[in-house]
């Protein structure tokens, strides 16, 4: 499994700042939640980008919700995850280790117990093609505004121009803010009939080919990667806040204030998106207008009953990856 990283690279406009940590949770394989935060700052390098604000300096009241979401998408991944492909996946990973100590039987029984385990699957949905076994959710936040991104990138592409590719992935490297759910897939259309083939092997004494077999039954595993973005979920509770903001009537000045800048954190949430390259430009612009049409009544000392609704659905609908 890849990991990413951030170098500093002498002279360079923009530095990273990792802050994080690793919530290991109870999985077969990996690292159970990974969170690391980057935060965009300027340095020198012929020009100056717009410093971002640190992460303590961002208020940001919904970030509990934010957490809560990515929690659950998470807990409704796992919850997909399918106990017994898992146990044939550790017996896989036993009977090669059996091998490494010559134990032919032991390995033999591993691999016996790993083909029941499937056939258990198979049995219980024979329309299942990728048993999942194992979810590793890992969250890449940045601390930045559009402003900073925008900088960082045409920095980049300077360096491109200049045939400077290293410096130029370096500055990419960081410019990601989502939570990636990884699920490893156990591929039943081969994986039974490999391991089979496998314990013909061991039983004509070819150990290191049934070794190296098992390796490879290993290396069939189908790595599925679902991306969140967190400038939309953000954006999505600062408006579902809002909403409940507006919603109420007779708001003084000091409430007012508040829910216009609300409205104004979820359009920057937005514009970051859109300069992380989450779906295309075109497609922000009715985004930023219903949130200019919100922001007009509630202005007004009106609700926006109705508006906000149909922005939520149009977040909903909006493609942000692929």
């Amino acid at each position: 499994m890849a990991k990413r990283g951030i170098n500093r690279v002498r002279g360079r406009a923009v530095a990273f700042a990792i802050t994080g940590l690793c919530l290991a949770l109870s999985l077969s394989i990996g690292c159970g939640d990974r969170s690391s935060g980057y935060s965009v700052e300027a340095a020198s390098h012929q020009m100056e980008p717009p410093k971002a604000e640190s992460k303590s300096s961002q208020p940001n009241p919904v970030e509990p919700e934010v957490q809560n979401e990515i929690g659950k998408m998470d807990a409704e991944r796992r919850a997909k995850l399918i106990a017994d492909a898992q146990s044939a996946l550790d017996e896989t990973r036993n009977a090669i280790a059996a091998l490494d100590r010559g134990d032919k039987q032991a390995a033999l029984a591993s691999l016996e117990r790993a083909t029941g385990r499937l056939d258990l699957v198979v049995a219980r949905d024979r329309t299942l093609a990728l048993a999942p076994v194992a979810l590793v959710t890992t969250i890449h936040d940045l601390y930045a505004t559009a402003d900073s991104v925008k900088a960082a990138v045409k920095l980049a592409r300077d360096d491109l121009a200049s045939s400077q590719v290293q410096q130029a992935r370096t500055l990419l490297l960081g410019l990601v803010s989502q939570a990636e759910l990884q699920v490893t897939d156990l591929p039943l259309a081969t994986y039974p009939a490999a391991i089979k083939a496998v314990v013909r092997q061991i039983d004509a004494d070819k150990v290191d080919e049934a070794k190296t077999a098992l390796y490879a039954v290993l290396n069939t595993l189908v790595v599925e990667d679902y991306i969140a973005p967190l400038p939309k979920i953000r954006a999505q509770w600062l408006l579902r806040d809002a909403e409940k903001r507006a919603a109420k009537s007779n708001r003084n000045a000091d409430e007012n204030a508040k829910l216009s800048g609300m409205l104004t954190a979820a359009k920057g949430q937005l514009e970051l998106a859109e300069a992380l390259g989450y779906g295309t430009a075109d497609s922000y612009r009715p985004l930023y207008a219903q949130i200019a049409e919100i922001q007009k009544q509630t202005d007004a000392g009106q609700s926006g009953k109705g508006l906000f609704a149909r922005l939520q659905d149009s977040l909903k609908r909006f493609k942000f990856v692929g």
